[in-house]
């Protein structure tokens, strides 16, 4: 056996030191290496360099596990987004039409709504004109096959019926029905073809000089639609109007600038926008004006948003007509939107509105959190504003007059000329457990399903409404039925409840078989803020005739 020299151990410290520094050096060297193999060599604000493509492309190529790099160039877009303002988004490939339809005014499928009903795909209504109604598929149907791929009892989501029966139009697509009364399925194939979607709930005479048009969104076809309604309401005496723009959430700046010029005179500043990097531009109201002589009451609330405050706005500002309601959502962000070439698309804001006066009605909100912008909505709950009008306030910094010496505020949403707080009914309280938890509407959409035969003889709104009414027999099934599902109330608070609730379950039948022109007029008997917009405005049309 060899024996190691006795003077080794003196060397010992300065081996394991070289040894160490060797280390150092090669990590050192080796770490350079990698850097310089992974990102270019230029400098950070050199021509070509790109932070964070270099960065993914790192993670792609030496992260520990495997990685998807659309999922890390999503969530770095969302990331930078999220740093800006709460209205710039990010919309990925797969969800831009999704997205975007509503307010094309259109889209392309088999033209059917639809729920999902106990695991069952139920056609709410085929769409006049459709393919499906073409085809003959009717309101009630159940689509239990499409493709010959079952659907029914599956778990299906409404966001997975959507990607089955969209698709271009001219494709096409098998559904197997089941309709009541019919022993086997019943085959249909569709082609699809371009479906209009609606931005004009209703448009209908209140009473002999005052008319009512609900708008759902601005989009596309909004003012075509607006101005074929106003047409139809003038031609049955309308000399007055209710435009509702509750829960409105707006939509195009154009179309709301097209909705506003009717009721304008030429010259009328209807809105202005401005931004870092985009020019101040200007619309002002032509000479076309067909509702320039006609009182109009707006009805608003806080989720009246975007360009339905846009022309909430112009109206106010310009002293037209009569602001009803509660104070709007706040949205004065202008957003322009740019599709990538992957499908996607990215909506910025690139400027800001102001009505006018000169006010932007931009609500606040803090870069890092956006759910509290989202949630000021519930706080508007909570700190009673809501119920009266005293509890808002608003910064003297922002306040602005009207031509006529009405004084209005800016920096968050719109504050109605005439306040109207949310009815709070202590008298109602089993209508109102009801209707909240949405038992009278699911009670008259069975009730629709399992009578659609004998609901069919009503072909328009007049017919149904004079002939159809809950029976005292039904009311107390309904009664049953929510006992069933644990509300529980005494006979008294229950005969209370009983009108209210039979005029809610008349509408929502009203609207399964008629849609919204089936529901509003009906809906209005017992809607709080459209009954005191009516007396409003019979008040003004009174004392206009006197003059």
């Amino acid at each position: 056996m060899n024996k190691t020299p006795k003077n080794y151990t003196r060397f010992l410290p300065l081996i394991f030191a070289l040894l160490l520094i060797s280390g150092i050096v090669l990590g050192f060297l080796l770490e350079r290496n990698m850097s310089s193999s992974a990102f270019p060599s230029v400098l950070p604000n050199a021509r070509g360099y790109h932070k964070v493509d270099d960065i993914i492309n790192f993670i792609d190529h030496n992260y520990v596990d495997s990685v998807k790099n659309n999922h890390l160039e999503t969530d770095a877009i969302k990331g930078m987004l999220n740093d800006l303002d709460p209205h710039s988004m990010y919309i990925p490939a797969d969800e831009y039409n999704e997205i975007n339809d509503p307010l094309l005014g259109s889209f392309e499928g088999i033209g059917v709504s639809f729920r999902i009903e106990k695991d069952t795909i139920m056609v709410v209504e085929a769409i006049p004109g459709g393919p499906s109604e073409k085809v003959g598929i009717m309101a009630g149907d159940r689509i239990v096959k499409v493709n010959d791929t079952l659907v029914a009892g599956v778990g299906i989501t409404n966001n997975q019926v959507i990607h089955k029966l969209k698709g271009p139009k001219g494709t096409k697509v098998k559904v197997s029905i089941f309709r009541r009364g019919v022993p086997k399925l019943i085959n249909f194939t569709i082609t699809r073809g371009i479906i209009p979607m609606y931005s004009l709930d209703i448009a209908y005479m209140v009473n002999k000089h005052l008319g009512y048009i609900k708008l759902n969104k601005f989009s596309a076809t909004t003012y075509e639609e607006f101005d074929k309604a106003v047409k139809k309401l003038q031609s049955e005496g309308m000399t007055d109007l209710i435009l509702d723009l509750r829960g409105n959430p707006g939509g195009y700046l154009n179309a709301a600038i097209n909705v506003a010029d009717e009721f304008l005179t030429k010259g009328k500043l209807i809105v202005y926008t401005k931004g870092l990097h985009r020019p101040k531009t200007y619309a002002f109201a032509t000479s076309k004006g067909r509702l320039k002589h006609t009182d109009v009451g707006v009805l608003i609330d806080e989720g009246t948003a975007s360009a339905a405050e846009i022309v909430t706005g112009a109206l106010q500002d310009n002293d037209r007509g009569v602001i009803i309601g509660r104070r709007s959502f706040g949205k004065g962000l202008v957003q322009e939107q740019v599709r990538m070439p992957d499908g996607s698309a990215l909506r910025l804001t690139v400027a800001r509105y102001y009505t006018p006066t000169g006010r932007c009605i931009q609500k606040p909100y803090k870069k890092d959190d956006f759910q509290q912008y989202y949630m000021e909505a519930y706080h508007r709950q909570t700190d009673g504003e809501l119920i009266s009008k005293d509890s808002i306030h608003f910064n003297d910094s922002l306040k602005y007059v009207t031509p006529k010496g009405k004084v209005v505020y800016g920096g968050g949403g719109i504050m109605p000329d005439i306040f109207i707080p949310i009815q709070i009914d202590t008298v109602h309280t089993y209508y109102n457990v009801l209707a909240n938890k949405g038992l009278i509407y699911q009670f008259a959409f069975d009730y629709t399903d399992a009578h659609r035969a004998q609901l069919r003889k009503y072909k328009n709104f007049e017919s149904f409404d004079k002939g159809f009414h809950m029976s005292n027999a039904e009311f107390e099934k309904l009664v049953a039925y929510a006992a069933e599902k644990g509300i529980h109330e005494s006979p008294a608070k229950v005969k209370i409840s009983q009108k209210k609730i039979s005029i809610l379950f008349k509408a929502y039948v009203g609207r399964n078989i008629l849609n919204e022109k089936g529901f509003y007029p009906i809906y209005h008997q017992i809607d709080h803020m459209f009954k005191r917009a009516v007396q409003i405005m019979d008040k003004r049309y009174e004392k206009s005739e006197k003059k």
